[in-house]
């Protein structure tokens, strides 16, 4: 496995469940909102958002922090997500992991960020605090 760069992003982070037919709030639109994953299922209409942002009426996970790996990541590669899931669930760590066309990025508790940054140092990886 290679050694990866993560940013420890500032903030915090929610999770948010909106009605499968809810129009995506405007504002998580703005191009100057940071990061912002919106995911629609059938069932479902999944935010994930600065806590400022959080959307009205959704159910809401609050006290995420953002992680990103560092870089852009090419789509063939394996193993990039798993390890990084490995080294965190042996440290007793959960996550909520999101993917992009360029890279990946996890979700940690804020509750559990400092036992996150060890457990991804201890398996080899930098990790940078902002």
């Amino acid at each position: 496995m290679r050694k990866l760069t993560i940013d420890v992003r500032p903030g915090e982070y929610v999770v948010a469940r909106l009605d499968a037919a809810a129009a995506v709030p405007p504002r998580l639109l703005d191009p100057n909102a940071g990061f912002v994953s919106v995911t629609r299922t059938e069932s479902e209409l999944s935010v994930v958002c600065p806590a400022e942002l959080a959307p009205a009426g959704a159910d809401i996970e609050s006290g995420w922090r953002l992680l990103v790996v560092q870089g852009t990541l090419n789509l063939t590669l394996t193993g990039i997500m798993a390890a990084l899931a490995g080294a965190l669930a042996a440290a007793g760590v959960s996550l909520f992991a999101l993917s992009t066309f360029n890279t990946d990025q996890l979700l940690v508790k804020q509750a559990d960020l400092a036992r996150a940054v060890a457990a991804l140092r201890n398996a080899g990886h930098v990790v940078d605090k902002t």
